[in-house]
């Protein structure tokens, strides 16, 4: 994580950070007309009059969206609001067809909920709310030209807007990474910032020491990746400070952060609430959404991150830091859950998933649900491993030759002979040979270097061409020696 400058001004001033998270909810079809969602498509290909806010058409509400939205508002520990409605907030853009965005105003679908990031600190939820997304601007570089996709408009957007109680760009990281974590777990979103599926605009405010009442915010967009943010909010922070330091008043306003230059720069002045002229959408219901709906959608939300990181810990004996890894995705954790039903060996299977199938998964690309190796093949080859019939350089071997061919562990071991050789005359043979052509090494573990045996083991099992038992070769190494 970064390390923020800005705290050799503990002393003086407090950090105040608000987020707002938008969450393109993950639907077949856009929130107020049958539209498909599909990303990367030619441009203005998905769209029709409604989308296109097209005179006399009438929007219709995605039932699916909003089962999703209520699901992930419960998750966040938030109220349901019901009834809840939809509002007009008016401004124009370019991408913005309508002139208006429908989107939620003073009846939410989730309010007062918060998010625990961890080390018994909790982060309020103010709302979190329904409302479509905007098209995409396009600026191309030596042009005097925009131009505009409006594919993306009407796609349903879900807007996690988060308490001023976040402290630091540290901490602020920490929030977002366990909102992603989060939303992808509920299969709300797929939360990939390169597609744009999750955007944040981040709002700070800096607060003299001993001061209560929270003074002027500035907001920082064209934040695309976590990291980016961090670094954002350290400047912003920063450059409020100096503005105080020398007796000026920070303004309010929308900044966009510039990575090149490593700073935030304006855009424009920040709207206020009445700028929006919010009112309630004349073409649409409120929505009763009854305590059956809502228990029916909270039967849906599995085991939550945080506390299958802790069953993992407590059942499976494992790390805090490989909990944590194992469960980082639904997926991953479900995987890793099927492979102990058919191979009691939790550690082992969490080696070899972080390790060797992470990298694989992420040199190819793909997640943990796209891999062709299942866990009824994967779990054969960790038992012929622990139980010291293979090597654990004839394994990866195996491995290798399982991702390429397909075909079982067993199949591959027995067709080229990796099975391990624990023929102790055999190993002596190798043994011997080891010790005659390493003179140095030798020298250097009678000399009192006894770690220097490892690298003679490691000449047995080359010459052995991996097969030879390690601790039989070991023994017969010190065997010789000694004599």
């Amino acid at each position: 994580m970064l390390l923020v400058s800005c705290l050799l001004y503990i002393m003086e001033y407090k950090i105040v950070i608000g987020l707002e998270v938008h969450v393109q909810i993950k639907t077949a079809s856009k929130m107020f007309c049958g539209c498909p969602t599909l990303y990367g498509m030619p441009p203005n290909k998905q769209t029709c009059p409604v989308c296109l806010g097209l005179p006399g058409v009438l929007p219709v509400i995605n039932k699916k969206a909003v089962e999703l939205a209520i699901k992930a508002a419960l998750a966040l520990n938030c109220a349901i609001n019901t009834p809840t409605k939809f509002d007009r907030k008016n401004y124009f853009y370019p991408d913005l067809p309508k002139n208006y965005q429908i989107s939620q105003y003073d009846l939410p679908l989730g309010k007062n909920g918060h998010l625990d990031i961890g080390k018994g600190k909790k982060i309020g939820v103010t709302r979190a709310h329904l409302e479509e997304d905007s098209g995409k601007s396009i600026h191309e570089e030596n042009t005097d030209y925009s131009l505009v996709d409006l594919n993306r408009t009407g796609v349903p957007l879900l807007e996690i807007v988060s308490q001023p109680e976040i402290s630091s760009p540290e901490e602020a990281y920490q929030y977002l990474t366990t909102l992603k974590e989060l939303m992808i777990y509920l299969g709300i979103s797929d939360c990939d910032m390169e597609k744009g599926s999750l955007r944040c605009d981040a709002n700070l405010s800096i607060l003299p020491e001993g001061e209560t009442k929270l003074r002027t915010k500035t907001e920082v967009k064209n934040l695309n990746s976590f990291k980016f943010v961090a670094k954002a909010l350290e400047f912003e922070a920063n450059r409020q400070i100096a503005l105080l330091n020398a007796g000026k008043a920070v303004e309010q306003e929308t900044r966009l952060w510039d990575d090149a230059a490593g700073e935030t720069r304006r855009l424009r002045g920040k709207e206020a609430v009445q700028d929006y002229r919010y009112f309630p959408e004349p073409d649409l219901r409120p929505i009763t959404i009854s305590p059956e709906w809502i228990a029916q959608v909270k039967n849906t939300i599995p085991e939550l991150p945080a506390q299958r990181r802790a069953r993992f810990v407590r059942d499976y004996q494992l790390s805090e830091y490989d909990a944590s890894v194992l469960t980082q995705s639904r997926a991953m954790a479900d995987y890793f859950e099927e492979c102990v039903k058919l191979y009691n060996n939790p550690k082992s299977i969490g080696n070899w998933l972080m390790g060797e199938v992470s990298r694989h998964l992420n040199e190819q690309k793909i997640g943990i649900d796209e891999f062709k190796i299942k866990p009824k093949q994967l779990t054969p080859l960790l038992g012929l491993l622990d139980a010291k019939k293979i090597t654990s350089s004839a394994a990866k071997d195996v491995w290798v030759e399982m991702l390429a061919s397909g075909k079982t562990a067993e199949e591959i071991i027995s067709a080229k002979g990796l099975g391990i050789v624990n023929d102790q005359s055999a190993i002596e043979v190798f043994a011997k040979q080891a010790i005659e052509a390493n003179p140095k090494i030798v020298a250097d573990y009678k000399g009192g270097k006894k770690a220097a045996i490892q690298s003679l083991v490691g000449q047995v099992m080359r010459l052995s061409k991996g097969k030879a038992n390690p601790e039989i070769a070991k023994q017969a190494l010190e065997k010789q020696l000694g004599n």
